[in-house]
């Protein structure tokens, strides 16, 4: 591979599908021309010729609910470990402060590090302020998205509480924001809240990405979420939505019933959720993540993403959407190709995005990690990508490894 980002590609030679099939593929500009068995005539397009012997080719990963104006401030705040609570009083303590061009350089080395990765779809919630400059993050990540622009593809949703004005939405809105956004959840009268963003939303002619139900034993909001958009024709999804966890099956069995009617997509969060949550319980500490596993038997939309990376609500995370796939199967107990599907084309449906991956008519979003299989993919994540927005080649990444060579052993003898 000579070929060196940001370059057109015609074809991916030798590369092989989640069902272990060898194939070729081709590209032609930003969509998937042909999937053929490897070796097979390809149509002639124009671009670079990637060999990709040893790699697995999936759909990009889509990351549906991230807080890039928050990312990486960890070190910068130094938090107290705690739950959701904290972690809220620690940002809010740093945002008094916060500058917009510290802002952008952090969230630009956590959107890299997602598109290094293989993610090339982000949504990402930034706060609307209490104080003077309530637009401070809007105005960093606006200019990260116009930066990213033809890399990846960045949507932006407004974050306030029930103390920010409709009339700060409103300019966030004006100023390119594109979804609205809260936790209603936490505020003193859920509903009202809730009622109040969806209006607005109505009245802006926008979709809803709401922090639904972010708590073992909080709010249930989620259920009158479902009836006051069903039947509305703009994209609606709920995040986090960890009670749902707490609740006996037949419960939820009638809940996700309404979730689905009104077509409402349910984002979980398993490594924010897994650090924030459980920290009262005097007994056996519950997951407290999103079961997207039953929601999406009962036929709900599910997707899956990492939420935050290092900073108050989470001292950890890698940007890559294949630790987000391996943390659903050991701490949601979902199978290897339904956690893939939940951070690649579970989450671009969710996010209302073109279907894309290695099938012809398909976007040409693709990530080809060195694998040799799925399980493999997921288990392993190996560092080894190369990542294909729009039928381009934006990111490439190359892992060498010295190791020295273990000391070969005689078998014993075996008695005569």
């Amino acid at each position: 591979m000579s070929a060196a980002p940001p370059v057109s590609i015609a074809a991916l030679r030798g590369v092989r599908l989640t069902s272990g099939a060898l194939v070729d593929i081709a590209l032609d500009g930003d969509e998937v021309l042909a999937v053929v068995p490897a070796g097979s005539p390809l149509p002639d397009t124009d671009g670079e010729v990637l060999d990709l012997d040893g790699y697995l080719v999936t759909a990009a990963g889509a990351e549906p609910h991230a807080h890039l104006d928050k990312s990486q401030s960890w070190d910068a705040i130094q938090p107290a470990f705690g739950d959701l609570e904290r972690a809220i009083e620690s940002w809010h303590a740093f945002a008094a402060t916060l500058d917009e061009d510290d802002t952008l350089r952090r969230a630009r080395s956590t959107a890299l590090r997602m598109l290094a990765s293989g993610i090339t779809s982000v949504r990402t919630h930034v706060d609307l302020l209490r104080g003077d400059d309530a637009l401070v993050g809007v105005r960093a990540l606006v200019r990260l998205r116009e930066e990213l622009d033809g890399l990846m593809d960045i949507e932006l949703v407004a974050l306030g509480g029930p103390n920010i004005p409709d009339a700060v939405f409103e300019a966030a809105l004006d100023a390119g924001v594109d979804l609205v956004g809260g936790a209603p959840h936490l505020a003193d009268d859920p509903i009202a809240d809730l009622e109040r963003l969806i209006a607005l939303a109505r009245r802006r002619d926008v979709g809803l990405d709401l922090h639904t139900d972010e708590s073992l034993a909080g709010a249930d909001t989620l259920a009158a979420y479902a009836r006051l958009v069903a039947g509305w024709n703009r994209p609606r999804t709920a995040g986090h939505c960890v009670r749902l966890s707490m609740m006996p099956a037949t419960d939820l069995a009638a809940l996700a019933d309404e979730v689905r009617a009104a077509d409402i997509g349910v984002i979980a969060l398993p490594i924010t959720n897994l650090y924030l949550q459980g920290w009262e319980a005097d007994h056996a500490v519950p997951r407290g993540i999103a079961p997207i596993g039953r929601l999406k038997a009962a036929g709900v939309r599910v997707a899956a993403g990492a939420d935050n990376v290092r900073d108050p609500f989470n001292p950890v995370g890698r940007c890559d959407h294949l630790e987000t796939a391996s943390l659903l199967v050991a701490a949601g107990h979902l199978a290897p190709a339904d956690a893939l599907d939940a951070v690649t084309t579970g989450a671009r449906d969710v996010m209302n995005l073109p279907f894309a991956g290695p099938v012809a008519g398909a976007r040409a979003d693709l990530v080809a990690v060195r694998a040799a299989s799925m399980g493999d993919a997921v288990a392993f994540a190996d560092a080894d990508r190369v990542v294909i927005h729009r039928g381009r080649l934006v990111s490439r990444t190359t892992v060498t490894t010295l190791t020295a060579v273990p000391t070969p052993t005689a078998a014993p003898a075996t008695a005569s």
